[in-house]
């Protein structure tokens, strides 16, 4: 089965991955387009985990402005000052800082919400629960925490850019990670909104 040249550089456009590997993937999935795009996916997060260890100490500080009302500041680390001045990386930062201030969220991922406040969402939600069985109240909680964390915490939000609405943050650093090579991570951010007295 031959592999097109477009369907190379389709891939490629739509993954952002190297047209090597790109080929592979298509000859791997015999030429089926969204099987292609699993296989790399999945490569990537294999390149991500075992890159999660690695030291991130350079990067950038990205801004973003909204019309003089909405302004953020995120760090986001890589390993090398290399890869920091690539017009990916930069790009990636930009896309970041443009989605905390459009998306608003609270923290940068899961672990980072306090217990308190996850036993507190748990309790609003039990209360909510009406003449259900135990385990099948504990699912619909289960449900409505997760539905919590991917409106809260950034790297579980769908990104705002995604014309699917399916990426979610943590997926757009995975793919990074498997374009440039290297850990990649979110480390703070801070978003201030002109007028709100929180902080």
């Amino acid at each position: 089965m031959s592999i097109t040249a477009s369907a190379i550089k389709e891939l490629r456009a739509q993954t952002g991955v190297g047209m090597m590997d790109c080929k592979k993937a298509l000859a791997e999935a015999s030429g089926d387009f969204d099987k292609a795009v699993d296989i790399l996916r999945q490569k990537g997060l294999a390149m991500a985990s075992r890159k999660a260890s690695r030291e991130t100490s350079e990067g950038l500080i990205g801004s973003y402005i909204h019309m003089g009302k909405i302004g953020v500041l995120v760090e986001v680390n890589c390993e090398t000052d290399f890869v920091a001045k690539t017009d990916d990386f930069r790009e990636l930062v930009k896309d970041i800082a443009m989605h905390i201030a459009a998306a608003n969220p609270s923290y940068v991922r899961r672990e980072d919400v306090p217990a308190e406040v996850v036993e507190k969402e748990k309790e609003i939600y039990a209360s909510q629960i009406t003449g259900k069985p135990p385990h099948v109240a504990e699912k619909i909680v289960a449900g409505k925490l997760e539905k919590f964390y991917s409106d809260t915490c950034l790297m579980e939000q769908v990104f705002v850019k995604d014309p699917e609405q399916k990426k979610r943050i943590k997926d757009l650093i995975v793919d990074k990670i498997a374009r440039l090579g290297e850990n990649i991570l979110i480390k703070r951010f801070v978003r201030f909104q002109l007028g709100d007295r929180a902080g």
